[in-house]
């Protein structure tokens, strides 16, 4: 054998190697950053003694806080400033941080309310929203299957809303909003930490002065005291990690690979609910998430079906 291929070999080796190590590492980050966020019942809960709002307000500025420090280190401040100059950009990100302030307090609020379990189901829908979104604003065509999913989907939301007496509007707001956010951001050419930074700054502004009235309102509050600031403070580095950890993630795995490991935020909230904050479930409530579990499975086994029909 030539010293050539031997070369050309060894090298190719190395470089399947340092891929499946890649993938891995993708799939580790993929873990901790929807395990981070089906964690977020359990964080928000600790908080119970403090208003949505004030919790909105701290995770504004904490997450902006841990951000900043990040892309300060990784010297990626640039990409910041560039955004901040492209009137585009900035209208865009700044209607996603709007949605985006309006999802974390329906959360938070929704953890308060002892309604995690809707916010389990709004999380569980929100990929088919995706499509659905896809269908109204990008013109997608769906096949049979994910026609069928959807189906399912409208149908579950119909028992929901039945089991629950009322329509789900956690589940709706959340998976809506988010999707909306989801949409937003792929229109505009920033990075998710750049991104989060400046959505952060934006509502930095009205996350002061409402901070400012509630001291002076009804004076220090839950800032005095140690433990309930302690949590106030690592919000922020929770909801910046999880995001960061997901960018990593995505950068190294296929996004059909990716997208598999979005159920279990979700999954675990639905533990959470159940197990941990013994929610109260009826038939017709399970029925309506045994209805999503399965347009579930319909819509990926779709996606990898596809995925393996494309060549390379």
């Amino acid at each position: 054998m030539a010293r050539s291929d031997i070369s050309s070999g060894g090298a190719a080796r190395a470089g399947a190697e340092a891929k499946t190590k890649d993938i891995r590492a993708g799939g580790l980050a993929a873990i901790g950053a929807y395990g981070v966020w089906g964690l977020f019942p359990l964080m928000f809960r600790l908080l119970d003694e403090v208003s949505p709002q004030l919790i909105v307000v701290h995770r504004v500025i904490w997450s902006l806080v841990f951000v900043g420090v990040i892309l300060k280190f990784q010297g990626r401040m640039g990409e910041v400033y560039a955004a901040l100059r492209d009137r585009r950009a900035l209208l865009i990100i700044g209607l996603s941080a709007v949605l985006l302030a309006g999802n974390w307090l329906v959360f938070i609020w929704a953890v308060g309310a002892e309604r995690v379990l809707e916010v389990s189901l709004g999380y569980f829908i929100n990929p088919l929203v995706n499509v659905l979104l896809g269908m109204v604003f990008l013109g997608e065509r769906q096949n049979r299957w994910q026609w069928l999913a959807i189906a399912l989907t409208i149908v579950a939301m119909i028992v929901q809303t039945v089991g629950l007496g009322g329509v789900p509007w956690v589940s709706l707001v959340l998976a809506f909003s988010f999707g909306a956010y989801g949409y937003l951001r792929k229109t505009v050419a920033v990075g998710s930490a750049p991104g989060l930074f400046i959505e952060t700054l934006l509502m930095l502004p009205i996350a002061l002065i409402y901070l400012a009235y509630l001291i002076a309102t009804i004076g220090a509050g839950p800032h005095a005291d140690p433990r309930l600031m302690t949590y106030l403070v690592l919000t922020g580095p929770a909801t910046a990690g999880a995001l960061l950890m997901f960018a990593f993630a995505a950068r190294r795995m296929r996004l059909t690979t990716l997208g598999m490991f979005q159920y279990l935020g979700p999954s675990m909230h639905f533990v959470i609910a159940i197990w941990l904050f013994r929610e109260p479930i009826n038939s017709v409530q399970l029925l309506s998430f045994a209805l999503i579990w399965l347009s579930l499975g319909i819509y990926s086994f779709d996606s990898l079906r596809v995925r393996e029909k494309k060549p390379g």
